[in-house]
Formats: C-alpha cells, sequence, structure tokens
C-alpha cells in the first residue's frame, strides 16, 4: 500500500514541478529598436527572468519580421566596440540576464517592411531545456548610442 501511496505521490509531485517549470521563466519588457527607413536590421531587448532551479540557455529567437535572426553581444575589441554572434545567452537558475544595448541582444537583419513606433512584432524564444516563449514586442523609439557616450559606426557591426 505504501508503494503505491508514495508512487502517486510522486507523480504528483512530478506533475506540479513540469507544469512550475513554464512559469519560472518569464520575459519582461521585451521591445524592438525603432530605425531609420530603409535601415534592414534592428535589435530587440528584454529581461529573462529564470526563477527555476536549473541553468537554461537562450538558444535560438525567430520572427517572421526578419529574415535571419541571431543572438548576438558586443564586445570591447582594443578600445572598439563590435558586435558578435553568441550561440546562446546563459539564463542563470534563480537569476536574470537583461538583453539590452550594448549587451546581450537579438539581431533582427532583413527585415521584411519598415517597422513604425509601437508596431507589435512577435518574436518566439526557443530555450535549452526545450521551451518555447512567444511574445510581442513593441517598436520604440531610442537613442543610438552606446553605454558611455561610444557611438557604434555601421562598418563596426560584423554580422
Amino acid at each position: 500500500m505504501h508503494h503505491k501511496t508514495f508512487a502517486l505521490l510522486l507523480g504528483i509531485l512530478f506533475f506540479f514541478t513540469a507544469f512550475a517549470s513554464d512559469n519560472d521563466l518569464t520575459i519582461d519588457n521585451p521591445y524592438v529598436r525603432l530605425v531609420p527607413p530603409g535601415i534592414k536590421t534592428t535589435g530587440a531587448f528584454m529581461v529573462i527572468r529564470n526563477a527555476g532551479p536549473k541553468d537554461i540557455s537562450l538558444v535560438e529567437a525567430e520572427s517572421p519580421v526578419a529574415q535571419t535572426v541571431q543572438l548576438h553581444t558586443h564586445i570591447n575589441e582594443d578600445g572598439v566596440m563590435k558586435m558578435r554572434q553568441v550561440p546562446s545567452i546563459d539564463a542563470k537558475a534563480k537569476a536574470l540576464v537583461e538583453l539590452k544595448p550594448g549587451s546581450y541582444h537579438i539581431m533582427l537583419i532583413d527585415l521584411n517592411k519598415e517597422l513604425k513606433e509601437g508596431d507589435l512584432i512577435p518574436i518566439t524564444l526557443k530555450f535549452s531545456d526545450g521551451q518555447k516563449k512567444t511574445l510581442e514586442a513593441p517598436v520604440r523609439k531610442l537613442p543610438m548610442t552606446m553605454p558611455m557616450g561610444k557611438e557604434m559606426k555601421p562598418d563596426e557591426a560584423k554580422h
């Protein structure tokens, strides 16, 4: 009798743990940078909160508004800020990672349409544990400067 009760309780525990894990990962404050007409590349930013007990990684993103979607970061190479593609962005357990200008971000490359301030851009995020999160990120007008006043020159944006 005890084995059946234990197995039932264990099954219920696994069910609620699996159910809760989807809620452990949240995306806050997503937005896409507004770019001038004719510019075909922009960035998407957000805060990824992992309230769960295990580290996970953002491994892929996609959006119907861009032909190519990549995960990127900025690095300081010999005093010059350069953009680089990365294979993943880690979301540590019980922590958050901020995707923001001058740091980790999602690049939307070869836009299919001109974006307007206030447009809602669908983005699907895929994580290393199999979770997918689809969100709508509003387009926002932001200053085109980097942190600490460093401006990014177009030839420095390596894709």
